[in-house]
């Protein structure tokens, strides 16, 4: 049966993230130009209403202070805003209506039936329509959401696999020598493998959307104002980010580690960091995506550690 009042602690949440993205919208003005500084306008509008309303609502209105968390995290996005410019601006704000939008429907879910429930709806509604703002606006200035994701596709495959691979090396051969010219050889191999793969994918993706296009010219509908990756540049994405998620787990070899700790380590942070920028950009739990990552990169460690080991007890393989 849904419950019908909510926590104390889901109202804390509520009133201090609408702090947080009121907060974060007024800061990202200051450095927005053009149409996108319009837009952060009328967001703040309504974020300024929904931490009135969630204030009032709850009885909180002594809560104005963000917690050490949410502070840091205002701090890294203002930070890396700043350093991209326009595109990161606009890559940030959808990524936290898409975070908005997905917790108030969990939450409206839960709570619709009663006085909580008519809340949520009108918030939700009003999400909505922060969503279809963002989303709309200045097209030409926003990150092409396919790079992003070949970037980090790239990225996060280099790493894990080489990852496996070094440590599969050490533990068969233990020579770094051996283990770095395995891993570059690994890597090159993947790199090249990875961008034909990507290649071909978006070859047939582009030859399935011109013939949706054309069906669409024939019909009279309106077509997508979104250009799709070039196959080109989709496949030197893919494989630069393949290379340099590669490089992590080699480096500290390249550099004289003669064991698997110091590429472990410099593996585990990337990867912590990497799939918090993709969670946070797809909307994604960052908590929930940061530990399955590390599930799986410790696993793919363990059995490549694993199959080295037995191999090296098998055939005797030494350098």
């Amino acid at each position: 049966m849904p419950a019908s009042a909510p926590t104390d602690s889901l109202a804390r949440q509520l009133v201090l993230d609408e702090i947080f993205d009121l907060a974060l919208y007024q800061a990202l003005r200051e450095m927005a130009r053009g149409e996108l500084r319009g837009v952060l306008d009328e967001l703040i509008a309504v974020e300024t209403r929904h931490v009135a309303f969630w204030q009032d609502f709850f009885g909180l209105g002594g809560l104005t202070t963000l917690d050490l968390g949410r502070r840091l995290k205002l701090v890294a996005l203002i930070a890396a805003c700043r350093f991209v410019g326009s595109g990161a601006i606009h890559a940030v704000l959808e990524a936290i209506e898409v975070h908005g939008v997905r917790k108030y429907l969990r939450v409206w879910d839960r709570y619709k039936d009663g006085r909580f429930g008519i809340a949520l709806r009108g918030i939700l509604d009003d999400e909505f329509r922060h969503e279809d703002l963002v989303v709309t606006g200045e097209a030409e200035h926003r990150m092409n959401p396919d790079r992003v994701r070949n970037v980090f596709l790239g990225l996060n495959d280099g790493l894990v696999e080489i990852l496996g691979a070094v440590s599969g090396f050490f533990a068969a051969f233990g020579s770094p020598e051996a283990v770095l010219a395995g891993g570059v050889t690994v890597a090159i191999a993947g790199a090249s493998s990875m961008a034909a793969g990507a290649y071909v994918a978006t070859s047939s993706e582009a030859e399935v959307r011109e013939t949706e296009a054309e069906r669409k010219r024939f019909l009279g509908t309106a077509e997508s104002g979104r250009l799709p990756e070039r196959p080109l540049v989709s496949a030197l994405v893919v494989g630069i980010g393949y290379i340099a998620g590669a490089l992590v787990p080699l480096l500290p070899v390249l550099f004289g580690a003669t064991g698997m700790l110091p590429t472990v380590l410099a593996a585990s942070l990337t990867i912590v960091v990497v799939s918090t920028i993709v969670a946070f950009l797809s909307g994604m739990d960052v908590r929930r995506r940061v530990v399955m990552n590390l599930i799986i990169t410790g696993m793919a460690v363990v059995v490549t550690y694993s199959i080295g080991l037995l191999a090296k007890g098998i055939w005797g393989i030494s350098v």
